[in-house]
């Protein structure tokens, strides 16, 4: 009688945790390419030596074997020419074990299996299977030779996104959620919808191009519409946003762009796309960067005598953070020593090559100043190492006169960072991206890539005096004090009380000499509020003095803003905004200038969390979410949106008007689903104040 299969069973539980798939919430096998899987078939009768068996994987609309997207595997028959392996583990009556091995460097995407015995073919339930790349396996060009990297970069499902500015860096919770329902499918949506033909999706230089691409929707419908407007009304604001997963589960059901986000949004989502296709990926903040668009390596930055920022000047800017990934995996398109991480950015910042999508580019190309690298080296070089140059405009018979202030070629690109290794702590990976400021290396890198970079009178970085003060025990980041040669002069700005809505701002620059002699000082100090992408937002006050100094000394001036000449912009802004100081001073006996600007962020009241720190898997408990209102002013419109992956989906919870000292209180009952480590996220965003946000973990066994 003729052979025929009466079952297949994938044996998924035991596949999934052999291949670091068990999370993912689907009811096909997913696999890693370049692992062996198994596969239990039953048949109509005892398999003889004599039958003919063989199993077809395909993947796309049409499968063909010349094509590489139809792998006919026979496993008594020589190995097939694709890389993929058969063979028969146990054949006892009638049932038979086969171990499938697909090829390291198989194409990733969705494989519809089939098995042909003799001229019957059998299409088992849920044929289909998923094929991931494989960071565990030696042979994938994705492969990442450490366990706890891999851990973080791959299956971690949440994690934190810097944001702030260069010496007020904090962290904002974010929910990957890289396992959730119809993540994965979204993303297997996304392969089909980028132009990548089947053969190049076993790249992951191509699929991360393709998908930084995709995560914006600007040329291709793809996921994510960025607005940076200020108004959100025909959306969600960006920073109403806790995690991916609604965002792509928005958009897998629509097939629609989801309205809206910005740098640290698109780089959340582009982070799931990554790690749920098992390319090892990471989050990274460059604070200061520089959105150079004329590749000159250099950002103008326009000021009216009151030190004052103007908007309507530069094309080019420094925002106070950027948010883009890194991506993990061997450059066998490059010359050797490229391999490891490379950025790409789906924030759409400028054209490349026609569409907005940025690298990968490797960090070593951008450290070494080979900006002559694909995929968009000078755009990143640029990001964090151009020179930023101060001018002042005054107004001389009527016309705008512009002054060259001072050229600080420090202040671009510092304190880049990212979610440490297993731990809820921020890492300076700035070392990756470039050498020591000042040192010879950096210098030659320097020249290196004004070589290749169209430079309008770029000069070589010049040597000066420089003092870093480290406080090493705080893992503060580190500031720079620019010195003025001929006075020593030196400028600091920073606040003397807390920072908080509806409190006066309590500033001060501190104005310093250390060379003998007598010195006046014209300052000026100016304080505005201005958005993460550096624009202003409203100006709030300024100083301008004339101060005499002696020797070795300094002075102290306060710059005081009272509460309410800014409180009406927070609650008109839909951002979040920072304080921004600028102070320019010059001495009138040298005619020296100094320019020193800095970002504050306001400080916020908690929430606090309270729930057990152990829960069972499918048993209920409680979690409640306190805030209390210390602030002087209401809080208007109040929102607290909370969401906890494999515990409770998100949940929003209006809370109108909280007036000062009220406390609001939320409830949520948990049915937690997976077991594990699991992190509860909940985010409070009002009128006057975007986002005070808090995580706690809880342990599900």
């Amino acid at each position: 009688s003729e052979l025929k299969v009466t079952g297949v069973d994938f044996l998924k539980s035991q596949n999934t945790r052999l291949h670091h798939t068990d999370a993912y919430n689907i009811k096909n096998l997913v696999v890693r390419r370049g692992q062996a899987f198994q596969i239990q078939l039953s048949f109509s009768r005892e398999l003889k030596a004599s039958d003919k068996l063989a199993l077809h994987f395909g993947i796309g609309e049409k499968p063909m074997k010349p094509r590489g997207t139809l792998m006919s595997l026979n496993p008594r028959r020589e190995p097939d020419l694709s890389g993929w392996q058969i063979s028969i583990v146990k054949n006892s009556g009638k049932e038979c074990l086969l171990s499938v091995t697909s090829s390291p460097s198989a194409s990733v995407g969705i494989y519809n299996l089939n098995v042909k015995t003799g001229t019957n073919i059998y299409k088992p339930e849920n044929g289909d299977v998923y094929l991931l790349f494989n960071p565990w396996c030696e042979d994938d060009v994705v492969f990442l030779d450490n366990e706890a990297q891999r851990k973080e970069y791959v299956l971690n499902d949440t994690g934190y996104i810097y944001v702030g500015s260069a010496y007020s860096i904090y962290g904002r919770p974010w929910n990957f959620g890289q396992f959730e329902e119809f993540v994965l499918d979204a993303c297997m949506y996304l392969l089909d919808k980028s132009s990548l033909r089947l053969n190049s999706r076993r790249d992951p230089v191509l699929v991360s191009r393709a998908m930084s691409a995709l995560v914006n929707a600007n040329d291709d419908s793809g996921v994510l519409l960025g607005n940076w407007s200020g108004n959100y009304d025909k959306g969600t604001s960006p920073l109403d946003w806790i995690g991916s997963v609604s965002i792509l589960q928005q958009y897998y059901k629509t097939k629609k762009p989801v309205s809206y986000g910005q740098c640290w949004v698109f780089a959340g989502v582009l982070t799931t796309v990554m790690r749920c296709l098992g390319i090892p990926s990471r989050c990274v903040s460059n604070f200061n960067s520089a959105h150079d668009t004329d590749e000159n390596l250099r950002v103008d930055i326009y000021l009216n005598e009151f030190g004052e920022k103007l908007n309507r000047m530069s094309l080019d800017s420094i925002w106070n953070f950027h948010v883009w990934n890194d991506v993990w995996m061997k450059r066998t398109d490059l010359p050797s020593g490229f391999d490891g991480w490379q950025a790409i950015d789906s924030t759409p910042q400028e054209q490349s090559q026609g569409a907005f999508q940025c690298g990968p580019c490797p960090l070593k190309a951008v450290r070494d100043g080979d900006v002559y690298l694909p995929y968009d080296s000078k755009f990143v070089y640029a990001e964090v190492n151009a020179d930023k140059v101060y001018w002042v405009i005054k107004k001389v018979h009527g016309k705008d006169k512009y002054i060259k202030i001072s050229t600080e070629t420090r202040g671009v690109g510092v304190n880049i960072s990212t979610k440490a290794v297993g731990e809820d702590k921020r890492e300076d990976i700035t070392a990756q991206y470039k050498f020591p400021e000042g040192s010879e290396e950096e210098r030659k890198a320097m020249q290196k890539a004004s070589s290749f970079i169209r430079p309008s009178g770029m000069g070589i970085r010049a040597r000066f005096a420089s003092t870093v003060s480290v406080d090493d025990m705080d893992s503060k980041p580190e500031v720079l004090h620019e010195t003025v040669s001929k006075t020593g002069l030196q400028l600091e700005i920073n606040n003397t009380d807390a920072l908080y809505p509806g409190d006066p701002l309590e500033l001060a620059i501190t104005v310093k000499t250390s060379v003998p002699g007598n010195w006046t000082i014209n300052l000026a100090g100016s304080c505005q509020l201005q958005s993460y992408t550096g624009k202003i937002e409203a100006s709030l006050g300024y100083i301008k003095e004339t101060i005499n100094l002696e020797g070795k000394s300094e002075t102290k001036v306060p710059l005081k803003i009272a509460a309410d000449s800014y409180m009406k912009t927070l609650a008109l802004v839909e951002d979040e905004v920072l304080i921004h100081i600028t102070a320019i001073a010059e001495v009138q006996e040298t005619n020296d200038k100094l320019t020193k600007e800095t970002s504050m962020r306001f400080e916020y009241p908690p929430i606090t969390v309270q729930m057990p720190e152990m829960a069972k898997l499918n048993e209920e408990f409680a979690c409640a979410f306190i805030f209390k209102n210390k602030l002087n002013v209401p809080l208007d419109n109040c929102k607290l949106l909370v969401e906890g992956l494999g515990i409770f989906k998100m949940a929003t919870f209006d809370q109108g008007d909280v007036k000062p000292g009220r406390i609001i209180k939320s409830e949520v009952i948990c049915t937690p689903t997976r077991v594990g480590e699991k992190k509860i996220v909940a985010k409070l965003t009002s009128a006057q104040v975007k986002a005070i946000s808090v995580e706690k973990a809880i342990t599900i066994t």
